[in-house]
């Protein structure tokens, strides 16, 4: 048996207000590719498969397109996907009775049944002709979890993984489906949201026993393994943020005999748009923006630029729009770094109360917690005159 595992699409997302559909596309249409070279007997997608609770029409359209090109290509391939913590669990799981006909399983939030237990039969699922189980667990919401539990995620997914060892054939795979943060894993803290089960960020891999062939994650961005070759993340196919250029975007595919896994191989995702970060004083990101391309044909990158200054420039992001102009990059980020020490007022003035201090040292002190160089003269002379209006108004 072999599997594919992807995670974090996040249809739907933009980077600083610039739509990435071209991108998604792109991606979808790389995967179906995939599939077809690759034939996996399983596609499983591990969450977050929109940017947010209420994707753009556009969005749900590349989802569902995407489901009929598979089904046509693979008719015979099992695809699941797990609700992520962006998804809305309704709004994904809406068409989940019309797709399990078709061989595509969508669990979008915890399904109970009538008297409040788990419905196992929707969360275990044989795959490949039985040559495999998934567990297939989306990401726990409060609804999910019952108030009284002291540790809900390790109480549902052991639950969950007891039902489906009991179950098991000796010859047949077990695959845990998940979207959580497992302790020891890396996350990019920028793009990645702290979410809370029952007051918990973060679960135990023993959450995991040895005897689970793999286990496919989702919700962190950055590819990676935890603990064993045998729990991943599959990480996102695009960069979700700047910091995110240098991620390795990939897809995993998993293969299995015997009911046990074999290996696991990352296949990268090529990258329609780049992404370039300058960082330095204005001289060197005025320098490094004349080094740019210029403008051509094709997908523009994504361009952030971070300018460490030690005084103020006030028509800074026409300066660096200017330098640009021509140049084959997308300006979406302009950031300042400070040069200062970066204390706040209150680690200055220690006892002394903020009423009693002098403006000017005020505006001194708060002057050095950004920039390193003193305030010129045309800036102090500024504030003279505008303490002097304020004094005389009083």
């Amino acid at each position: 048996m072999r599997l594919l595992h992807t995670s974090d699409w996040h249809l739907g997302h933009t980077l600083k207000d610039v739509a990435r559909e071209q991108e998604h596309a792109a991606f979808l249409a790389w995967l179906l590719a995939a599939c077809t070279r690759e034939a996996p007997d399983v596609l499983v997608i591990t969450g977050d498969v929109f940017d947010s609770a209420t994707p753009p029409a556009s969005a749900e359209r590349m989802w569902f397109e995407f489901l009929a090109a598979a089904r046509r290509q693979r008719p015979a391939m099992d695809i699941i996907a797990i609700a992520g913590n962006h998804d809305s669990p309704g709004r994904l799981g809406a068409a989940s009775a019309v797709l399990r006909e078709l061989g595509v399983h969508v669990v979008g939030s915890l399904p109970r049944l009538d008297d409040g237990s788990l419905d196992l039969e929707r969360v275990l699922l044989p795959v490949a002709g039985g040559a495999g189980l998934v567990a297939a667990v989306p990401f726990l919401r409060p609804a999910d979890v019952p108030a009284e539990l002291e540790d809900p995620l390790a109480t549902i997914y052991g639950e969950v993984v007891a039902a489906a060892r009991a179950g098991r054939r000796a010859d047949q795979a077990l695959i845990v489906l998940g979207h959580l943060y497992v302790t020891g894993a890396e996350p990019s803290v920028l793009s990645e949201r702290r979410v809370s089960i029952g007051g918990a960020e973060s679960t135990s891999l023993r959450l995991f026993p040895d005897d689970i062939d793999y286990v496919a994650l989702g919700h962190l961005h950055r590819a990676q393994r935890v603990g064993r070759e045998s729990v991943r993340y599959a990480g996102a196919p695009i960069a979700l943020a700047i910091d995110e250029a240098n991620y390795r975007h990939q897809v995993v595919v998993v293969e299995f005999a015997g009911g046990r896994m074999q290996s696991a191989r990352a296949v990268p995702v090529p990258q329609t748009v780049g992404i370039v970060k300058i960082t330095g004083t204005l001289v060197e990101a005025l320098a490094a923006l004349a080094s740019l391309p210029p403008r051509a044909d094709g997908p523009v990158p994504y361009l952030e630029v971070v300018v460490t200054l030690d005084r103020p420039e006030p028509r800074l992001r026409t300066t660096i729009e200017s330098a640009l102009d021509g140049k084959h990059a997308r300006l979406v980020a302009l950031r300042v770094e400070a040069t200062g020490d970066g204390a706040a007022l209150a680690d200055r003035v220690s006892a002394r109360r903020l009423a009693e201090l002098d403006p000017r040292d005020v505006f001194g002190r708060l002057w050095a917690r950004d920039h390193a160089e003193p305030p010129p003269a045309d800036v102090l002379a500024g504030f003279e005159r505008l303490l002097a209006e304020v004094e005389g108004a009083r």
